[in-house]
């Protein structure tokens, strides 16, 4: 199987353990051990609960009581609608190929995590790109949508909250996207790793799983539960759906870790104090962000609503591999070029790491820009 270079995943591996101020992260500010036993009202005296966990495979969907804890972050799911998986990254990729053959028609809301078009052409589907602008708030063209959405349509595959941009779909669009995609008989994929971020109000947008009959959310602990190290996601949708990718998982995964599936249980039936910090970090980052932006001549962009990340414009007379290369390489600071998720003449920031990352980082980068040729 063929299968495009991840772009953005080769550009991290490449430069992230080469820099001094990573501003490319896309994940909360990683809790420790420690940390989280902390906002779990717990101790290292807690630890003691790991003792008597039988390091074998554990429950193959994943435990019943962090299903059911996964399910209390929906409106309407239940544990049996959930299988946990090795990161959203898996989740992506179990349901892509679960529902996915040669010749389906494919539709991809670009730009976004580059599984949810390069998984599918891999496969051999008709995948067809609908494009956002920055002019539409990088929302998506529902007319465009409607037009592609033909019927037999078998996916829409969607980022909401969106990666790169940080732009959020309300819920009166999803349940749009959702009509669209009834016309035409399709599932909605809709990747929710970001969920839990919104700059506004509760910072919890509706799941697309809860909205539609055919809709399947995949989500996991890295981003907005700054537990990236638990390698922990999920997918939620209805029960023919879940039995096609346990088919697919067992080939791959069979389980996740007995410690992980422990820890995100710990983590998510404390979400509420998780994500009040996680929302805490990426609101008061994303005003020093916006700040900082508005007084660069040579930067512009739509701010986000949610999520970690910015597509920021970039008047340059570098491509955007060159300058981030240029960039860090004179001053230790990484983005990520626009060129890695098509989008030359962008780069995406990310705004969830500690403060003093930016506070550090966003000088050199002025310091940098002032001194670039017309």
């Amino acid at each position: 199987m063929r299968i495009e270079p991840f772009g953005v995943e080769i550009w991290m591996n490449e430069w992230e353990t080469r820099c001094a101020h990573n501003l490319a992260e896309t994940c909360v500010e990683s809790l420790t051990v420690a940390g989280l036993l902390e906002i779990c009202g717990q101790n290292a005296n807690d630890l003691s609960a790991l003792m008597p966990i039988r390091l074998g495979y554990g429950a193959i969907p994943g435990s019943e009581r962090l299903r059911a804890a996964i399910a209390a972050t929906h409106e309407r799911q239940t544990p049996e609608n959930i299988v946990v998986t090795h990161g959203t990254i898996g989740a992506n990729m179990l349901v892509h190929r679960a529902l996915v053959e040669r010749g389906d028609r494919v539709i991809s809301i670009v730009p976004t995590y580059q599984q949810h078009h390069s998984i599918p052409a891999s496969i051999g589907a008709d995948v067809r790109l609908l494009h956002l602008r920055p002019e539409h708030g990088w929302l998506p063209d529902l007319d465009a949508l409607r037009e592609l959405a033909t019927p037999g349509t078998q996916l829409i595959a969607l980022t909401n909250p969106n990666n790169p941009t940080g732009a959020l779909i309300p819920r009166e669009m999803l349940e749009q996207i959702a009509a669209i995609a009834r016309q035409a008989g399709a599932w909605v994929l809709c990747d929710e790793v970001y969920r839990g971020l919104d700059q506004e109000g509760s910072g919890t947008t509706t799941s697309m799983a809860d909205l539609y009959e055919k809709g399947i959310s995949t989500c996991g602990m890295s981003k907005a539960y700054a537990l990236a190290g638990l390698r922990l996601g999920w997918v939620v949708a209805p029960p023919e759906v879940i039995e096609a990718v346990m088919i697919q998982r067992d080939y791959d995964t069979i389980s996740v870790g007995v410690l992980d599936d422990h820890l995100a249980t710990l983590a998510l039936e404390n979400r509420d104090r998780i994500l009040s910090r996680s929302r805490r970090i990426t609101r008061g980052n994303l005003d020093i962000l916006s700040d900082w932006i508005r007084r660069e001549p040579r930067l512009g962009f739509v701010r986000p609503r949610s999520g970690t990340t910015a597509l920021v414009k970039v008047d340059s007379p570098l491509d955007s591999r060159a300058f981030c290369i240029a960039l860090l390489k004179e001053t230790g600071v990484m983005f990520t070029p626009g060129s890695a998720m098509g989008m030359e003449g962008y780069v995406r920031i990310g705004f969830a790491n500690a403060p003093q990352a930016l506070q550090q980082g966003l000088p050199l980068v002025s310091r940098f820009l002032s001194g670039m040729g017309a």
